[in-house]
């Protein structure tokens, strides 16, 4: 996870469990531009959340978004736990 720019804490919903699917796509989707301004100046882009949901939307998202940038990029995953809470996490590595 070096040299990757995490773009979350700058929303409010960043710390947001969504209820429905609906909303995760929507929010996700939302993503877009923040991702796609580092994705573009070739740097490593993550976000970290909660809702493990948000997660696996960006995971069949951001190869697409890659390939719309004609990028190539690995996705990776993981998680961590912070104050007893797990915070689920997804980034990007250039190929």
């Amino acid at each position: 996870m070096e040299n990757v720019k995490w773009i979350n804490g700058s929303y409010k919903e960043d710390n947001r469990i969504f209820d429905s699917e609906f909303e995760v796509k929507e929010w996700t989707e939302a993503l877009y531009p923040d991702f796609v301004a580092y994705l573009s100046d070739k740097n490593n882009v993550g976000y970290a959340t909660p809702d493990e949901k948000v997660i696996k939307y960006l995971a069949s998202l951001f190869p697409q978004w890659a390939v719309y940038n004609k990028l190539q990029v690995s996705v990776c995953t993981g998680q961590t736990e912070i104050d007893g809470q797990i915070i689920y996490k997804i980034w990007t590595v250039k190929l």
